[in-house]
């Protein structure tokens, strides 16, 4: 895991029981590489988790030169977190072991609009966290909106009808375990620290296309959020175009009009295909794209070219290492990237239009697989995002 700077002291030891977690066994030397510590410090620190009994040493394997490696493990599982993504019309919850492997998941029909709208989704987590058997780290919770902080968890979602939602108090107060609330697309981001491009790199974005279009920026190894917790809501950023139904501008999600998010979002996409071919909805869409309809092709180009020239703006003033593009609406990229290529890398400077673009294969529990990350992340958490109920998770690992 490349990380901007080392974990501050009382993150180390739960950051190597972590990280023996997500990677399996592994050495001394790799621990130091991967943490940004000296192999001093993680001598020290492993010699107190062994006399513990967190850890153990395992089998030696080749080294390059010296003595072979001898290879540090957990002695047991260390825990699970519970993640819950929350939509307009359901709660996905998954349980979610430290390696990332996605032991369970289901889903439970859900109203945001109604007045005791939090305190059912309490007793929803409440009834899943009384369910498990196993030592419980803490619950992620991802939503699509404004989060003041992971630790507070005060949110503004409108597409839920959310202003300061207290959703973290709530819920901690419900289920009596550690909370952490975040941004949907950052918890995408999270589990891509933990389990993918993250690994490697220090600074890149997740950009999400689906329902709305979302980014998480991370900026030397942690989720950047802004002032206010609202970064990466690149889905309103003002566009203009000739298209759309009519040459006018789209209502969006946000109460304003002309949105990049209102039209390519999902309900852009088949506003645009009802008014020029008389398809109603997105799956009909995708269905006629792929055998060959002209129209329906075009209407995914035109996207995939707003969507580039959006995106080259916010490459400009990130500047990451590498983009990974996630979501329900990846089914359909290959249509998507006949607009969006030329008119991405025709937008970027010279030095910049080499920048990767991966695009990852996309299932429906990886939202809430990203809220339980946010638990999962806590012991690597130098910037103090999780605040307290990070250290109460770290607490509950048995080595902070």
């Amino acid at each position: 895991m490349v990380t901007g700077q080392g974990p501050r002291g009382d993150l180390v030891p739960s950051g190597i029981v972590a990280l023996l977690g997500t990677r399996g066994p592994t050495s001394r030397t790799d621990i130091a590489r991967g943490l940004g510590l000296s192999p001093a410090t993680v001598t020290q620190v492993t010699k107190d988790l062994i006399a513990r009994g967190v850890v153990e040493e395992l089998e030696s394997v080749p080294s390059n030169g010296g003595r072979p490696a001898r290879l540090l493990g957990l002695v047991s599982q260390a825990g699970v977190a519970l993640g819950a993504k929350v939509t307009a019309d359901h709660v996905a919850v998954v349980t979610v072991e430290l390696d990332g492997t996605v032991r369970s998941a289901r889903s439970h029909p859900y109203d945001p609009g109604t007045s005791d709208a939090l305190g059912e989704l309490g007793r929803i987590l409440a009834a899943e966290v009384a369910s498990l058997d196993d030592r419980l780290l803490g619950v992620g919770v991802g939503v699509p909106g404004s989060v003041d902080s992971q630790a507070s968890g005060i949110v503004d979602a409108p597409t839920l009808s959310w202003q300061a939602a207290p959703v973290g108090p709530i819920l901690r107060q419900a289920v009596g375990t550690p909370v952490l609330v975040d941004n949907d697309v950052n918890t995408l981001a999270a589990a891509e620290r933990l389990y993918g491009i993250g690994r490697e790199h220090s600074a890149y974005l997740v950009v999400t296309i689906g329902r709305g279009i979302g980014c998480g920026i991370v900026v030397d190894g942690g989720i950047y959020r802004g002032a206010n917790g609202g970064a990466g809501e690149i889905g309103h950023i003002p566009v203009w175009t000739s298209g759309g139904s009519g040459g006018a501008e789209p209502p969006c999600t946000c109460g304003s009009t002309g949105c990049l998010e209102a039209y390519i979002g999902a309900d852009g996409l088949v506003r645009t295909a009802r008014a020029r071919c008389g398809i109603e909805s997105l799956e009909e869409l995708l269905r006629a794209a792929t055998n060959g309809s002209t129209e329906a092709r075009a209407i995914y180009a035109e996207a995939g070219e707003l969507l580039g020239r959006a995106l080259a703006g916010v490459i400009h003033t990130v500047d990451p290492e590498v983009v990974v593009l996630l979501g329900e609406g990846v089914d359909g990229w290959e249509f998507w990237q006949t607009g969006f290529e030329p008119s991405f890398r025709r937008s970027l400077l010279p030095a910049r239009k080499g920048v990767p673009l991966v695009v990852e294969p996309w299932t429906e529990d990886q939202w809430a697989r990203g809220a339980a990350s946010l638990v999962l992340g806590s012991p690597f958490d130098s910037a103090g995002n999780g605040g307290e109920q990070s250290r109460l998770v770290r607490a509950r690992l048995g080595a902070s």
